[in-house]
């Protein structure tokens, strides 16, 4: 088995340019982030689950974790395996009568079902060193609030473009010309 190393769901985001979301895992013991591409249906499923949203009946997610648990298998934790062709590979591993058992799965499905199953998240070391990446700090200090939402806490140097507007408004000469029409 490859070394596999944890990690956390630092954010769910949304593309302003398609329906595609994001979903930004964070490495526990390093500085690399994993983003991986999902559709809008598994974002909303795995935001449901980090908000503990109790729906009135149960998601397919949900009913996945009801049917593992109908069998008696327990989940023990979700893996992203590989990276080929720009595809990530996942399994979920459960344990069934004593033995350990992987399930092929699409990452983004085996982490609606973990954060549900509240197991831990693991990336194979070649999958983080091929696509992690580590934003650069001022970058990330200018871009991401500290809760990771985009727009937040914008440095004063982006915004003096717009300061400099402002101050070269003359209001005065505006209100003068709205009131001569």
């Amino acid at each position: 088995m490859p070394a596999m190393l944890e990690v956390v769901i630092d954010s769910v985001r949304v593309s302003l340019m398609s329906p595609q979301r994001v979903v930004v895992l964070r490495e526990t013991e390093g500085e690399r982030y994993l983003p991986i591409w999902v559709g809008p249906y598994e974002a909303e499923a795995i935001t449901v689950a980090l908000q503990e949203i109790e729906m009135v009946r149960p998601l397919t997610h949900d009913l996945l974790k009801n049917v593992f648990g109908t069998f008696n298998a327990r989940i023990i934790r979700m893996e992203i395996v590989a990276l080929r062709e720009d595809i990530f590979y996942g399994n979920i591993v459960a344990e069934v009568n004593g033995e350990e058992i992987n399930v092929d799965s699409r990452p983004s499905d085996a982490i609606a079902l973990a954060v549900r199953a509240h197991v831990p998240i693991l990336v194979a070391q070649e999958v983080l060193d091929s696509a992690g990446i580590i934003p650069e700090q001022d970058v990330q200090d200018a871009e991401f609030g500290p809760a990771g939402e985009a727009g937040a806490g914008e440095g004063s140097d982006r915004l003096s473009i717009f300061e400099d507007f402002i101050d070269k408004l003359d209001i005065n000469d505006a209100d003068d010309e709205e009131k001569g029409n």
